[in-house]
């Protein structure tokens, strides 16, 4: 399961931001100096599974994952590669812009 919320940003065109996580890590802090907190005004409350998760990261035009399960997840998928993953700690973080 996936913690997630969906901004609209008004750029150019219309932007949706999709912020994302595994649901354990929604709320913590996973380094302090300098600070990553997995905030949930950011990454959200509402909960998915691994298909709306797809979905989501479908209909976005940015990406914020943070996660074990999520990065699997958007590897499997074709979303990102290994490559464009980094950690903070010993947590995956991606980002995608399309």
């Amino acid at each position: 399961m996936f913690c997630y919320k969906l901004h609209k940003v008004k750029a150019e065109d219309y932007e949706s931001v999709l912020g994302i996580c595994d649901k354990e890590l929604s709320g913590k802090e996973l380094r302090k100096d300098p600070s990553f907190k997995v905030e949930k005004k950011f990454y959200g409350e509402d909960e998915c599974d691994e298909e709306e998760a797809v979905s989501l990261l479908r209909q976005c035009t940015i990406a914020n994952l943070v996660g074990r399960e999520i990065i699997k997840l958007a590897i499997e998928r074709n979303f990102i590669i290994r490559e464009n993953i980094i950690f903070i700690g010993d947590v995956p973080h991606a980002q995608i812009i399309k």
